[in-house]
C-alpha cells in the first residue's frame, strides 16, 4: 500500500510529470525551472529532466562557485596575487577557454531546460513570454561568460603585443627606474622627437614613486661608460643648440641604430643611456607614449579630471571674421576627453616648456589617481584596443602583474617631483646643466621617496644641505636652491642673489593679472580680443600660473 501511495505520489509530482497539472501550476513551473537554470546550473534537470545530466551540471556549478570563493578570500588577503596571477597571457588564454566553454554549457542547459518545460503544455499566451524569457536570459548568462571570454582574449593579445618577452628585471637599489617619453612621429620628423621625458623612479617595497622630468632642449647630455654612444660622443651631446635632449632618439635611429644590435627600439636606448648619464640613476627599460594613442586612451577611460590652475591656451578652429586660432581653458576643475588632455598636456603658447612639464605632471597623477581598476574592469576593451596604438614598451610581460600592484600602492601616496629646470633650477640652466648637482638632488629625492625610515630621513637632509651648498658655490651658475626633499618648492632665494621672479618670470601669484581694466573678471573673450590688439605680453602675464594646476 505504501509502495503504491509513493509511486503514484511520484506519478502525480507537477514538476516532473506536468500532464495533469493546472495551467497556471505549468507555468508556476516553467519559471521555477528557467530559475534554477540560472542560478543552480543543472537544478532543473535533477528535479524534472534528466538526472545524471544535472548531477554532472551541478558538479561544474559548485566547481565554479568554490573557485569563485577561493578566489575572492584570496583577494581580500592579498590582492596583489590575484593581480599578479590575472596579468599572466598563459592564464588569461586559459580562463578566455574555460568561459567560453562555459558559455557554450550554460546556454545549451537553457535548451534543455525548455525542453523540460515542454511549452506545448503552457497556455497559449504563456507559450511566447517563456520562450522569450528564455532567451533573455541565454544572452544575459551565455552572453556575459562570452564577453567575459572577449575581454580575457583581448587583453591577452595585447599583453603579447605591446610586452617584451623574456624574464622579470630586478630593482636596482631596491627601486624600479623607468623612462616615459611621449610624442610622435609627423610625416616631416625623422623618426620621433619626445615632446616630453619622465624619469619614473619607484620603490619596490612601498610603490612610493618620484618623477624626475627632464626639459626636451636639455643640452650636453652626458653617456655611461658602459653606452655604446660613449665612443661618438666621448664628452657628452653636445654639439650645441643642435643637440638638444629630444633629437636624441632620431639622430640614433637615422645614423648610430646599428650601436644597439638586436634592440627593437635603438632611438630609445639611446634614450635611456642618455638619462642615466644625466641623472646617475640606473634607467632599466622604457615606455613611449604616442600622443594620438593617448588621446584615444583617455576617451576609453571616460575622460579625465584636472584642476588647471590658470588660463591655459590651445589651438582650434580660427574665431569669426579672424586669423586667431588660440582657445583657452579657464582658471578650474575641467573634465577633459582625450583630446582636451592632448592639448592640456601640450600646450606651450605664452608661456614655456617648464609650464608644459608642470602640466604633463599634473596629468600624469590625475589619471594614477582616476584610473582605478574598477575603471579598468568596466572600459577594459575600449583600453585594450588603445593599448596597442598607445604604448611600446621594453617592460617584460612576467613584469606586469607586479607592476599594476606597485601602481595601485603608489596611488596611496603622492608622488616627488623634480623638473631639470624651472622652477626647480633657473630657466638657463638646461642649456648649461650641472650634472654633479644634478644628481646629487636625484639622490635626495629618490631618499626622500623612499622614506624607509629615520636614518634615510636624516640621509635626505644631509643631501638637501650639499645641494643648497653646491648651489651657492655654483659660480656664473643661475641654479636656484629649493629643497630637493621637496621638488615642487620654489624657495629661489637660499641658492644666492637670485629671486624667485628670475628663476621663473611672473610666477609670484600676486603678479598674475585676474580682471579686466574695467574690474570685470578675465574672460576667453577679453584674451582673445588681447591678442587681436598684439598685447602678447599681457597675455603671457596672464597666463603666466597655468602651471600650477593640481590632479583632485
Amino acid at each position: 500500500m505504501a509502495e503504491h501511495n509513493l509511486t503514484d505520489a511520484r506519478r502525480h509530482n507537477p514538476v516532473r510529470d506536468p500532464e495533469q497539472a493546472s495551467a497556471k501550476t505549468r507555468t508556476k513551473r516553467a519559471f521555477f525551472l528557467l530559475a534554477l537554470t540560472v542560478f543552480i546550473p543543472g537544478g532543473a534537470q535533477i528535479v524534472a529532466g534528466n538526472r545524471t545530466l544535472g548531477r554532472r551540471v551541478l558538479a561544474v556549478t559548485l566547481t565554479c562557485w568554490a573557485v569563485l570563493v577561493v578566489a575572492l578570500v584570496v583577494a581580500l588577503v592579498n590582492q596583489g596575487l590575484v593581480i599578479e596571477v590575472l596579468a599572466r597571457p598563459i592564464v588569461q588564454l586559459v580562463l578566455a577557454i574555460v568561459l567560453a566553454v562555459l558559455a557554450i554549457g550554460w546556454v545549451l542547459m537553457f535548451i534543455n531546460t525548455l525542453v523540460i518545460i515542454r511549452p506545448g503544455l503552457l497556455a497559449p499566451g504563456m507559450r511566447g513570454i517563456v520562450a522569450a524569457c528564455t532567451v533573455v536570459l541565454m544572452v544575459i548568462t551565455g552572453g556575459a561568460l562570452g564577453y567575459g571570454s572577449f575581454v580575457l582574449n583581448t587583453g591577452r593579445d595585447t599583453i603579447q603585443n605591446v610586452f617584451a618577452s623574456g624574464p622579470s628585471m630586478d630593482p636596482v637599489d631596491g627601486r624600479y627606474n623607468i623612462l616615459l617619453m611621449g610624442g610622435d612621429a609627423g610625416a616631416d620628423r625623422v623618426g620621433l622627437r619626445p615632446d616630453s621625458m619622465t624619469l619614473v623612479s619607484i620603490d619596490a617595497k612601498s610603490g612610493r614613486t618620484a618623477l624626475i622630468s627632464i626639459p626636451r632642449n636639455l643640452q650636453n647630455a652626458p653617456f655611461p661608460a658602459d653606452s655604446p654612444l660613449r665612443k661618438v660622443f666621448p664628452a657628452g651631446y653636445n654639439c650645441g643648440d643642435e643637440c638638444i635632449i629630444n633629437s636624441l632618439y632620431p639622430v640614433v635611429e637615422e645614423k648610430y641604430a646599428d650601436l644597439y644590435p638586436g634592440k627593437k627600439n635603438p632611438g630609445a636606448e639611446a634614450m635611456m643611456d642618455a638619462v642615466t648619464g644625466i641623472t646617475g640613476v640606473k634607467v632599466q627599460s622604457y615606455v613611449v607614449v604616442d600622443m594620438g594613442g593617448f588621446s584615444s586612451f583617455i576617451d576609453a577611460m571616460g575622460g579625465v579630471t584636472v584642476d588647471s590652475g590658470g588660463w591655459v591656451p590651445y589651438n582650434a578652429k580660427k574665431w569669426p571674421g579672424t586669423d586667431i586660432r588660440t582657445h583657452w581653458f579657464s582658471p578650474g576643475e575641467h573634465q577633459f576627453t582625450g583630446k582636451q588632455a592632448l592639448w592640456f598636456a601640450r600646450s606651450r603658447d605664452f608661456t614655456t616648456d617648464y609650464h608644459r612639464i608642470r602640466r604633463q605632471q599634473c596629468l600624469q597623477q590625475a589619471m594614477i589617481n582616476q584610473f582605478k581598476p574598477s575603471t579598468v574592469l568596466t572600459k577594459f576593451s575600449g583600453i585594450m584596443s588603445a593599448g596597442e596604438d598607445l604604448v611600446e614598451t621594453d617592460i617584460p610581460q612576467a613584469q606586469l602583474g607586479s607592476f599594476i600592484n606597485l601602481a595601485n600602492k603608489a596611488r596611496k601616496t603622492p608622488f616627488k617631483r623634480l623638473t631639470l629646470g624651472a622652477p626647480d633650477f633657473s630657466t638657463k640652466f638646461s642649456t648649461f646643466p650641472d650634472f654633479g648637482l644634478i644628481r646629487t638632488r636625484v639622490d635626495a629625492l629618490l631618499q626622500e621617496a623612499t622614506k624607509e625610515g629615520a636614518a634615510a630621513a636624516e640621509k635626505s637632509k644631509k643631501a638637501a644641505a650639499a645641494s643648497k651648498a653646491a648651489a651657492k658655490k655654483s659660480a656664473g651658475d643661475s641654479s636656484q636652491g629649493s629643497d630637493p626633499t621637496n621638488a615642487a618648492t620654489k624657495s629661489a632665494t637660499d641658492a644666492g642673489s637670485m629671486t624667485q621672479e628670475e628663476i621663473e618670470p611672473g610666477s609670484n601669484p600676486n603678479s598674475v593679472p585676474v580682471t579686466q581694466p574695467d574690474g570685470s573678471p578675465i574672460t576667453e573673450k577679453y584674451l582673445v580680443q588681447l591678442e587681436l590688439n598684439g598685447q602678447r605680453t599681457l597675455i603671457s602675464e596672464i597666463a603666466v600660473n597655468n602651471n600650477e594646476c593640481q590632479a583632485p
